[in-house]
């Protein structure tokens, strides 16, 4: 492209694409004396002030930036048509509510949950998976409801989206456990459950401080949630619909987690609290969110 084809499809002005592009800021240009060219589909750079107040560490810089770069893109063709928002949601939510019920252990496979998530009762598979998917998918919507209405997490928002997620588990539903509890094959060990609203409680408070770009932000707290392990069920399912929550309260798109990356996903569990490496956790989840960017604007 040139400077003026690019300028056009950013919406910014001549000058301020050959700034970008002295500035360093447009990957795989070809100068030609005093003109530019750029590679055919480059995005538009972020604007760097959007990012003011931020704490990024340099070792997550140019991560974070690419994501950001998509995520500007998406920006830009907002606000989405009410077919587009339902396409891409529906889509999202049958392979979301698939991959977090089956890294906890439900049995239904893809077909199943979305015949599951329609009504449609799958023979010879439990109650409990078909409550399991259906309760999701409820809490889902819930949180997709708390970031059109700008609600803050809070303790009570977080004991609601459990208490939908857990939906065939009435005595357990949105209540911090009284037992101690171990993770099976996991270094860390959960705090007694007499801490448990203490620790929920500071969990929620460091939040408002919390000064790092809002994937490192929510990466952390995912991490941090499920180290607490608050409920006697349901807190990994719950961990990753909080997990999406904030990426979508900083205007992300939601992230699956998928099952056949179990492993990896647990890997960052022990990194973190074997090796104090939060890296993995936050690396992963900015990679499924450019993952789920791509696909957004491909579809668009």
């Amino acid at each position: 492209m040139t400077v003026k084809q690019a300028a056009e499809q950013w919406g910014i002005s001549g000058r301020r694409v050959r700034f970008l592009c002295a500035e360093g800021k447009v990957d795989g240009i070809v100068r030609k004396g005093r003109s530019y060219l750029i590679p055919a589909g480059t995005l538009k750079p972020i604007d760097g002030r959007s990012l003011r107040g931020k704490d990024i560490s340099e070792q997550y810089a140019a991560l974070f930036s690419s994501v950001d770069v998509m995520k500007a893109e998406l920006d830009r063709r907002r606000p989405l048509t009410g077919g587009e928002l339902k396409r891409l949601q529906d889509e999202f939510l049958v392979e979301f509510t698939y991959n977090s019920n089956a890294i906890e252990g439900n049995t239904l496979t893809l077909k199943e949950t979305a015949l599951a998530l329609e009504g449609v009762t799958v023979d010879q598979k439990p109650l409990r998976d078909h409550l399991e998917a259906v309760g999701h998918r409820d809490a889902f919507l819930y949180v997709t409801e708390l970031v059109s209405k700008k609600m803050q997490i809070s303790e009570r928002v977080i004991r609601n989206i459990h208490a939908l997620a857990l939906m065939g588990r009435s005595e357990d539903k949105g209540v911090y456990r009284r037992i101690p509890v171990k993770i099976m094959g996991a270094f860390h060990e959960p705090p007694q459950p007499y801490l448990v609203p203490v620790q929920m409680e500071r969990l929620i408070a460091e939040l408002v401080s919390d000064k790092r770009h809002d994937i490192e932000k929510a990466a952390l707290f995912h991490l941090n949630f499920e180290g607490v392990h608050p409920f006697i069920d349901g807190n990994g399912r719950t961990g990753r619909l909080l997990l999406n929550l904030m990426l979508m309260q900083a205007g992300y798109p939601p992230v699956n987690v998928k099952f056949a990356d179990r492993k990896r996903y647990y890997t960052c569990f022990d990194s973190y609290y074997r090796d104090n490496n939060a890296s993995p956790m936050v690396e992963m989840t900015a990679e499924y969110a450019k993952e789920r960017l791509s696909q957004m604007l491909q579809i668009l």
